[in-house]
């Protein structure tokens, strides 16, 4: 295997703030694969860097008295403690706000300049007078000019989705002083990024970004790349721009950066060579890991500078969606915004990482936390199957055999079918599919404890003349723990370490998992983990999300006849006593009457796919729900409870192709939590009927 050179950063996040649940993934995620990457034997850096710069970072400094290097220096402390306590093991964690970010900044700067991508242009903006600063487009709010909404943001309303400019917006006042903004011209710098169109069309078109990353972007080339106004007047928090008294870099120049201006103060701690990673010509790779809201920077703007500057792009850019909690965008107002501190107090970082890793894809899907599903599936798949293994068998080992492991294993063969498995989990680490890998580890977990349960060691303890029969099989028990705890050392390091000493091995290799542990004395066991206790997790929220259908859903029998649709708390037809929907209308109508009409655009926004029901279960303590798993291609599994349990049995949906709203937010249920919606159409009762594809059709594709 080829030794691979991998520089790896995470997206830098803003020091004005602590750290939340939603940055925790990304960082985990990120974390997962360099650790992995090193597990390999792959020479992989792992860096990142706090984001310090900008409007907001200036402001609130002024707001807290203090100056602004006092305030991203205590944040940075916070955040590096943090990460620390999450596992996240970075090489460097940097600041943009550093002698090596503005060196690599200003020599960027000045190539692309002499390069002729560099233009400048007088600009209006808005101004705050009493303030004496030019505002960004947040710092500016007021009434939608589309929908009329009072307290949007400048550049877009949060209500009815429409963009615009500051200068748009009725009534605008300013966010700093309260008054109304002027509008001033000032000369500002642009990157010419439609100058790069062609070679960005050719770099996404690389393997650089996922398919479904690439159909976004699809979606801004098509509106042809604007330049990009990469100055900002003072006041202003940054760096001053080269020959431009009075001009700094806009944040999103320099943000991005700081990826590399950490990255060479790692080279000057490890003598590593700069130019050898991130040359044009460079045979290492580069990796950012992002979340989907800032593909446009990572994808477009970013590749771009770093073309225009004669530096290597990114070999790939990795991005994921938001983390929800209990089904619910994180709220402050419900408790749902959670600090990583908040959650470390509470739990220790493993349980987290495991179940962040069972949930995550390659693909852009959001991520729910959900509480109880966590509390669950951390005993279950860390405790009652991972441990259980090796708590069995060690007690055992210990009592007869003095912890010594038997000079042979008692099935070979099933250890060389766990050993045999690295390559597929590997490949699932690689390709970002840890829900996968997990999927493929807990198999091999339940195999484990399976062959244990057979064997009933402790029953053959019983009788001496089999002392060595059950160190044999011991032996094979503890072998197979400890091949676990190798393929899951990227996503439970604290407790591979352990395990690591509990063995008294030097520090494991995948290589190591495709060997057997013979004839060596090992130390007593020490419990590894604990159970979660579901009490504690619910603390970590102030207001628990209610899990009340719609007033909709609890209505009178639906109308004869019409299409509706199933998901978390709307279930199918009479099945789940709502009112019948038009046809996949994403709410249901009130019992009193037909559905209000919705527009052509809002029906676009449905994104209708094909989904094949991997398995349907009938659920305890509901009498009209069934629970499907279903398989949505590229946009992974799901789960979706239907209210379709008098028309169907559960074995005779399994293989079946069905229509699934895809686009709909997750919803918990006292069940748990449902991940889209099942088309059907019929009066109720029996008489429900699955709305199936076209013959021909695959999961995943879309329906029109």
């Amino acid at each position: 295997m080829t030794r691979r050179r991998i520089l790896v950063t995470s997206a830098l996040p803003y020091a004005n703030g602590p750290i939340h649940l939603g940055y925790a993934l990304e960082a985990i995620q990120t974390d997962i694969w360099a650790r992995f990457q090193r597990l390999r034997g792959h020479e992989c850096h792992y860096v990142c860097a706090d984001d310090t710069h900008g409007t907001p970072i200036m402001l609130k400094a002024q707001k807290d008295g203090i100056t602004p290097e006092a305030l991203i220096d205590a944040v940075h402390a916070d955040h590096v403690r943090d990460l620390a306590d999450l596992g996240i093991s970075l090489d460097n964690f940097g600041s943009t706000h550093s002698p090596e970010t503005r060196a690599v900044a200003e020599r960027m700067y000045r190539i692309i300049r002499e390069r002729g991508f560099i233009d400048r242009r007088s600009v209006r903006q808005a101004y705050d007078a009493k303030a004496q600063m030019f505002l960004p487009d947040r710092y500016v709010r007021g009434n939608c000019p589309n929908c009329n909404t009072p307290d949007q943001y400048g550049d877009s309303c949060e209500v009815c989705g429409a963009t615009y400019s500051p200068s748009d917006l009725k009534n605008p006042v300013s966010t700093v002083t309260g008054t109304t903004p002027v509008e001033r011209e000032s000369e500002h710098y642009f990157f010419r990024l439609s100058a790069f169109t062609d070679m960005l069309r050719q770099w996404v078109g690389s393997g650089a970004v996922t398919t479904g990353v690439a159909r976004k972007l699809e979606e801004w080339f098509s509106q042809g790349l604007k330049d990009w106004d990469i100055s900002r007047d003072a006041p202003y928090f940054g760096f001053e721009i080269p020959d431009a008294p009075g001009k700094y870099f806009y944040v999103w120049f320099d943000a991005p950066i700081g990826y590399l201006g950490s990255f060479t103060q790692l080279c000057a701690r490890q003598g590593l060579s700069f130019e050898e990673f991130l040359a044009p010509d460079s045979d290492a790779e580069l990796h950012h890991f992002i979340g989907k809201d800032i593909l446009y920077f990572h994808t477009l703007f970013w590749p771009a500078v770093l073309d225009a500057a004669r530096m290597r792009r990114p070999t790939a850019v990795h991005a994921h969606g938001f983390v929800t909690v209990n089904g619910e965008k994180m709220s402050k107002s419900r408790g749902t915004f959670i600090m990583a501190r908040r959650y470390l107090d509470h739990f220790g970082a493993e349980s987290l990482r495991y179940y962040y890793a069972s949930k995550l894809g390659a693909g852009l899907d959001d991520l729910d936390l959900n509480l109880d599903d966590f509390v669950a599936r951390c005993n279950s798949d860390i405790v009652g199957k991972l441990v259980n293994i090796a708590s069995r068998c060690a007690a055992i080992l210990h009592r007869g055999s003095g912890g010594e492991l038997a000079a042979q294993l008692h099935d070979a063969d099933l250890q060389h079918a766990f050993t045999a498995a690295a390559d597929g989990i590997a490949s699932a680490y690689e390709h970002l599919d840890y829900a996968g890998a997990i999927r493929q580890i807990m198999g091999l977990a339940d195999r484990a404890n399976l062959y244990i349960d057979q064997t009933k060691p402790w029953l053959m303890a019983k009788d001496a003349a089999r002392a060595a029969e059950v160190q044999r099989v011991c032996t094979q028990g503890l072998n197979l723990f400890r091949t676990l705890m190798i393929y899951l050392k990227p996503v439970l390091p604290f407790m591979a370490d352990k395990a690591n000493r509990f063995f008294g091995e030097s520090v494991w290799s995948w290589e190591d998992a495709g060997k057997a542990l013979l004839g060596r004395r090992i130390s007593a066991y020490e419990p590894l983990a604990t159970r979660l206790d579901p009490k504690v997790a619910a603390r970590l929220i102030e207001t628990p999300a209610e899990d009340a259908a719609p007033a909709a859903a609890k209505a009178g029998s639906p109308a004869a006849g019409k299409a509706t649709a199933s998901r978390g708390t709307v279930a199918t037809g009479a099945a789940a006593g709502a009112s019948a929907a038009p046809a996949a209308s994403s709410a249901p109508a009130p019992a009193s009457g037909p559905a209000p009409s919705i527009s052509i655009d809002e029906f676009g926004r449905l994104d209708l796919r094909v989904a094949k029901i991997l398995a349907a279960d009938h659920i305890e303590g509901a009498d009209k729900l069934l629970r499907l798993q279903v398989d949505l291609g590229e946009l992974g599994r799901r789960q979706v409870f239907a209210g379709i349990r008098a028309a169907y049995e559960p074995a005779s949906l399994v293989g079946k192709l069905v229509v699934v709203v895809a686009n709909l937010a997750p919803r918990k249920m006292r069940f748990g939590v449902s991940e889209g919606m099942v088309l059907a159409a019929g009066p109720g009762g029996k008489d429900i009927f699955l709305v199936s594809p076209e013959s021909g059709a695959a999961a995943g594709m879309r329906v029109k």
